[in-house]
């Protein structure tokens, strides 16, 4: 039923293999319990029907990851940690050659999150146990069990996907589907810069100086995790942060009042976290403020917004959830109100979505740019 590869002779004839066959489903499992980089237990790969199971521990799949990048398509089921591992161990980005069924369900209206074992159900009437999501993917020998759990998450994973593409095809959804995983690929491959990360924990309450605060604390935690190979959270929570700059401790008393701070942080890094929170640069290199999130409520352009949206909806079939998500609607504001450059807004409103979404929308907003100009209420 699957073969379990464990020597790097069995792995060379598999990567021969792989040279006939341009398409691959795959999954992975690994732990990441205490590291902020993933550690690889097992990669699962589909070959024309032919399961096999990877041991992440013992093998060097370096030109295994070279195949993913050269491949026609490869095949997942909700790939965000498995996309994020191969950057890891490949130490190349972006893949783009990716088709997830999650995404492509989402589109057929499934919801955002289906997991694999009802789409499974949904689409081949299949059912799978999914009892050894926890296990010691490190641990070996690895049972009978866990093979076999590993083995279904690809066992089936091509037809579901064929089943999906023709659906997707019969709507003329399909090109659409492949554009968003491509951007969802795009997307994990990015890595916000280092003075940016700030931007992701503050919001539009906090005042320039917290947001500076809060920008040499994330700087400093992004640094100090990544030489430690520490989850962020093992450091310093986001929840940590917002506490600290709010409460402003000036001591290590203080400091260990803050909102879920670790006891041993505070011992080995207390001096060096209350250093970032006092010493600052001078106030002109602080950030600006955060712009608040604006929905347009006046009574002319909301319910024609809402109106534009039913009407895609209804023409295209796309749920509205995959069709927009908040943070593009936020986008398409800040970019009506600021005059921003349409190419810096994401890039998932600049494909498929431009002409029949953000194009009118922002021909909409345009009209209301005095509500919204008010409802900002931020310089720039």
């Amino acid at each position: 039923m699957f073969q379990f590869i464990q020597q790097q002779k069995d792995l060379a004839v598999l990567l021969t293999q792989m040279e006939q066959c341009s398409t691959y489903a795959l999954d992975t499992e690994f732990i990441k319990v205490d590291t902020l980089y993933p550690k690889l237990g097992v990669c699962q790969i589909n070959l024309n029907g032919q399961v096999v199971l990877l041991d992440g521990t013992s093998l060097d799949l370096e030109h295994f990851w070279q195949k993913l990048f050269a491949a026609q398509q490869n095949i997942f089921h909700a790939c965000g940690e498995d996309i994020d591992l191969i950057y890891h161990y490949a130490d190349q980005k972006p893949l783009k050659n990716v088709f997830d069924t999650q995404v492509a369900m989402a589109f057929l209206g499934h919801g955002l999150q289906v997991s694999y074992q009802n789409a499974l159900k949904t689409y081949l009437n299949i059912d799978i146990e999914k009892d050894q999501t926890r296990s010691d993917w490190l641990a070996r020998p690895l049972s009978q069990e866990q093979m076999s759990y590993a083995a279904n998450d690809v066992l089936y994973l091509v037809k579901l996907a064929d089943a999906v593409k023709n659906d997707l095809q019969t709507k003329g959804l399909y090109q659409y589907v492949l554009e968003d995983c491509q951007n969802l690929t795009k997307d994990i491959a990015m890595e916000t810069p280092l003075p940016e990360l700030y931007t992701d924990i503050g919001n539009y309450r906090h005042s320039r100086r917290e947001l500076m605060q809060l920008q040499q604390l994330s700087i400093w935690r992004e640094q100090i995790t990544k030489a430690l190979n520490q989850p962020r959270s093992f450091i310093l929570r986001n929840s940590t942060m917002i506490d600290l700059v709010e409460k402003n401790p000036r001591n290590n008393f203080q400091l260990a009042q803050v909102k879920d701070i670790r006891p041993n942080v505070v011992r080995e890094h207390g001096k060096m976290i209350l250093d970032l929170l006092k010493f600052l640069p001078p106030e002109a290199e602080w950030p600006l403020r955060i712009a608040r999130p604006v929905k347009s409520n006046s009574k002319e352009i909301a319910p024609k917004i809402d109106a534009l949206i039913e009407q895609i909806v209804a023409q295209t079939s796309i749920p509205k959830e995959v069709l927009l998500r908040k943070k593009w609607l936020n986008a398409i504001y800040e970019h009506v109100v600021f005059h921003l450059d349409e190419q810096d807004l994401p890039p998932y409103l600049l494909g498929w979505r431009y002409d029949i979404l953000t194009k009118p929308m922002i021909e909409l907003l345009q009209q209301d740019i005095d509500y919204l100009a008010t409802q900002m209420k931020v310089s720039r």
